[in-house]
């Protein structure tokens, strides 16, 4: 089986292809050497090799930027799902996207399940949701994955800011007013590998279980790496960025689960096997 993984150097290419490489012939393309935003190149990288899935994990991803720099964000999340689609659909090829939670307005005091209302409130989601909407009006085979607040072992993340600015600080502030599930991309790219065998396409929801504000998250970093710090718990308000954050946009993983799928453990188990990983390398 030819899986072809966009964005293969990114935090989950990287732990996609760690998971996969033993069991599938991977295609392993990154933006130095495939636009998806060109179709003429997509169609070459087909043409060229036997390709039965397409897991797409290039993104931009970044949210603040993504308000300024509009036209490359829309290009490569909506118009680079959309290329992808229409040659998965031509070849008959299935295909991955990786989507967010910020298609929601975070208004909600209960997890999202698939079928709530969409209403993006940055620009970043906007342009996920309008991915999500091309590959739905373009195929049948494909698989959409909302997740959240993701952390690796590959490129920067929340975990490793909060230990970078702990060398140089004596106190953080952190927002306590913003509620997600951090989420380990090794076990995501394992929830991943569980699809890649089924044909239960559609949307879903998928993240490392259990919930926290962006302040208990670093706590708990903070009580794991044994670093004394003092924490100061601050709102939304007092740390303003170009692009808003839903206030809480916890996914509810209940349609995976009634799927078949094994569920993702709790985050605060990934968190401790990812600072084991990060406080031990050289």
């Amino acid at each position: 089986m030819g899986i072809w993984i966009t964005g293969y150097k990114g935090m989950l290419g990287y732990d996609l292809v760690k998971i996969l490489n033993n069991d599938y012939e991977l295609i392993l393309t990154d933006k130095d050497t495939t636009d998806i935003t060109n179709l003429e190149e997509i169609k070459e990288i087909v043409k060229e090799n036997e390709i039965d899935l397409i897991i797409n994990v290039a993104a931009y991803t970044n949210v603040d930027g993504s308000e300024s720099n509009k036209q490359i964000a829309y290009e490569v999340n909506a118009i680079g799902a959309k290329n992808l689609a229409i040659i998965a659909k031509e070849h008959d090829i299935k295909l991955i996207y990786i989507s967010s939670d910020y298609v929601f307005n975070g208004n909600k005091s209960n997890p999202y399940i698939e079928n709530d209302k969409t209403d993006p409130i940055n620009y970043y989601g906007e342009t996920k949701l309008q991915g999500e909407k091309f590959i739905q009006e373009t195929m049948d085979k494909y698989f959409i994955i909302r997740t959240q607040w993701l952390y690796g072992i590959n490129n920067g993340n929340f975990v490793k800011t909060m230990l970078k600015l702990a060398e140089n600080n004596n106190e953080i502030n952190v927002v306590n007013d913003q509620y997600g599930s951090p989420t380990f991309t090794k076990d995501l790219a394992i929830a991943i590998s569980q699809l890649i065998k089924s044909d239960k396409y559609g949307l879903y929801h998928v993240t490392n279980s259990g919930e926290c504000s962006w302040f208990e998250f670093a706590k708990l970093i903070f009580e794991i790496a044994n670093i004394k710090i003092k924490l100061n718990s601050i709102v939304t308000s007092q740390y303003p960025t170009p692009a808003k954050r839903p206030k809480y946009s916890v996914l509810s993983n209940e349609k995976w689960l009634n799927e078949g799928f094994k569920p993702l453990r709790l985050f605060k188990d990934g968190l401790n096997e990812y600072m084991d990983l990060e406080l031990t390398k050289s």
